[in-house]
């Protein structure tokens, strides 16, 4: 008899646990909360919302909009958010899990259309790729050295900061290098906190590739696993959400929704890890194990979207990056992200005549509640905006910046170790961006159900 599996949450580390395990021979089970599928990970059809449900749907996934020109009540009034599709934040996927997708959903993958772009940089009067073949060459000795270092020299990098490491190899452009892609592949400013080896394994796992957005939004993705799921004889219960994690003698047996109980072989956490303990009974759990648990921090974020009349068409499909100096955060300077993916007409995110440009910047949680240190962080967003865009502010229809102080689930520090995927209570498992996997955001999630399927013994 083919054994019984529960997935909590219908995010993208769900959804891929989900398809992986019914490729395994599990019978499997996922319960989410919302109405439809994507997590954190979703997008929205602007032209459906009210001022009201939007900020409702912001709320639940701990994200508010800071600043908006002109107010948003006068965007909604005017309906000037017709026909455009926004995601929560700022999303974007990196290199390498792409091939990884196809492998998961097989012929599904093919109603997902993706768009790739290499990274830019402004550069004094036009722009230009952020890392040249020149630059590669120049640092390749070094960057080899890294990243075909195996998982033993990785394990003893992971205590060795971004801020060492650039004192050691951070000489001409690796030395930009080293203070901007640890940043955005963390989510995190201060360099003091970032592990040299978890960059270094995300980079491998990245394959040095640029960023990637789907056509119709990040939802896309979850919407096409989800269909591989149901096709495949997986069940997914929208609008379901589970109440409690039934676990006996520190062994999980089932779920309570609606107060009714449902029996599994195993359970399989996709929600924050910091919210496990709302649905499990923590006395079940090692003292130490809770303490951790609850003392996780996640990562925070400025986002921005400008809806442009006109752009330059060479833009159309390119991402800047930038480092903006001396701003007075944690780690002092903060970086970016400036993207055209979404302006281009193909990827179904904008009015007809019209272009979306999607930004962020770094932040911690508690700086993502700061109005203050926001309005620092917009008006770098503008100013690097303007750079690349000098007569912007005469383009723009609108704009507005969400802020959200819980970006990624779990920040990956130095001191912040992000916990295993097998939890200390048998049969109990947690995936997402939150656990330990490589990468951050959409990457570490489906690399976190690729581990758990091996984790898992194959059902009977």
């Amino acid at each position: 008899m083919k054994k019984k599996i529960c997935i909590i949450g219908a995010g993208i580390g769900g959804l891929t646990a989900g398809a992986l395990l019914i490729q395994k021979g599990y019978l499997v089970d996922i319960f989410e909360k919302e109405t439809t599928v994507g997590g954190r990970a979703v997008s929205i059809g602007m032209s459906s919302q009210t001022i009201d449900s939007y900020k409702q749907l912001l709320n639940r996934f701990n994200t508010f909009i800071a600043f908006s020109e002109p107010p948003l009540e006068e965007i909604f009034a005017k309906k000037m958010f017709e026909e455009y599709t926004l995601d929560l934040g700022f999303h974007m996927i990196g290199g390498g899990i792409i091939q990884k997708l196809k492998n998961i959903i097989m012929d599904y993958y093919q109603n997902i259309t993706i768009y790739e772009s290499r990274l830019f940089e402004q550069k004094n009067n036009h722009f230009g790729y952020f890392v040249t073949t020149i630059d590669k060459l120049s640092m390749l000795p070094n960057i080899l050295r890294l990243l075909l270092s195996g998982e033993k020299t990785m394990k003893e990098l992971d205590l060795i900061s971004i801020t060492e490491t650039i004192k050691k190899y951070g000489k001409g452009k690796m030395k930009n290098v080293l203070e901007v892609n640890p940043r955005l592949i963390s989510t995190i400013n201060n360099l003091d906190l970032i592990s040299t080896g978890e960059v270094f394994r995300t980079q491998k796992d990245m394959k040095l590739r640029g960023v990637n957005y789907p056509k119709d939004g990040v939802l896309k993705i979850s919407q096409t696993i989800a269909a591989y799921i149901e096709k495949n004889g997986g069940k997914i219960h929208l609008n379901s959400p589970v109440t409690k994690i039934i676990i006996n003698n520190k062994r999980a047996e089932g779920v309570i929704l609606n107060d009714k109980k449902y029996f599994y072989d195993s359970i399989v956490s996709n929600i924050l890890v910091q919210k496990l303990f709302t649905i499990a009974d923590e006395h079940q759990f090692p003292d130490e194990y809770v303490t951790m648990i609850k003392g996780l921090e996640g990562t925070g974020s400025l986002c921005a979207y400008y809806s442009l009349k006109k752009i330059d068409q060479r833009l159309l499909g390119k991402t800047f990056i930038f480092i903006e100096r001396d701003l007075g955060v944690d780690g002092n300077d903060a970086a970016g992200m400036i993207d055209f993916i979404s302006a281009k007409a193909e990827t179904g995110l904008s009015a007809p005549s019209q272009y979306l440009v999607q930004a962020y910047v770094i932040c911690t949680p508690k700086e993502a509640r700061d109005k203050n240190i926001l309005n620092k962080l917009k008006k770098a967003l503008d100013k690097n905006l303007e750079r690349i865009i000098p007569d912007f502010h005469s383009q723009l229809q609108w704009a507005i910046y969400p802020a959200t102080w819980h970006l990624d689930g779990v920040a990956k520090t130095i001191d912040n170790i992000k916990p295993d995927i097998q939890t200390p209570v048998e049969n109990l498992y947690m995936i997402g961006d939150c656990v330990k996997a490589p990468g951050i955001g959409i990457n570490c999630a489906i690399n976190s159900a690729q581990i758990i399927q091996k984790i898992i013994p194959i059902s009977d």
